[in-house]
């Protein structure tokens, strides 16, 4: 046993403290939902502009999966019936440094109640080829991405 295995329990705690302060970053997540007319779930924020995939924060301790399926849940009612599917990843450092976004895809779901209430202004399901004129830039670069074949973006 080598002198840095046998020190690494005493040291870890203090890799970690030193990783959070220099690598501080922050995960959000977004979920892309079709009905089955194929068209897609957006909300509106009462504190954002324009409309949106649903998503937000991943809380610690919490598995990003996990996260999208709350968000989900929480803006639009809809509860999950199986584990979300990882689409892609995105850096959001134009708008918080260290941030990135993941977007899942929920396949199959119930209608539930929404829980958040004062967050969402609105929820709707809209075609692909009706999508609303205020859409966020990245939600329509995601959509566009996903369902056009546009080339994947590292950046939100």
């Amino acid at each position: 046993m080598t002198w840095r295995i046998a020190i690494e329990p005493f040291t870890r705690p203090l890799f970690f403290f030193w990783s959070r302060l220099t690598r501080a970053k922050t995960l959000g997540v977004r979920v892309l939902v079709q009905d089955d007319q194929g068209r897609v779930l957006l909300v509106r924020h009462t504190y954002l502009e324009g409309w949106w995939l649903p998503g937000g924060g991943v809380d610690a301790g919490e598995a990003a999966p996990d996260a999208a399926a709350r968000e989900l849940k929480e803006e639009a009612g809809l509860i999950a019936r199986a584990v979300p599917e990882l689409i892609s990843v995105h850096s959001n450092e134009r708008f918080f440094p260290g941030d990135h976004v993941l977007i899942f895809r929920i396949g199959a779901y119930d209608q539930g109640e929404r829980s958040s209430r004062q967050e969402i202004a609105e929820t709707g399901f809209f075609a692909l080829d009706a999508l609303p004129a205020d859409l966020n830039r990245g939600t329509r670069d995601r959509l566009a991405e996903i369902f056009d074949g546009a080339p994947v973006s590292p950046n939100w």
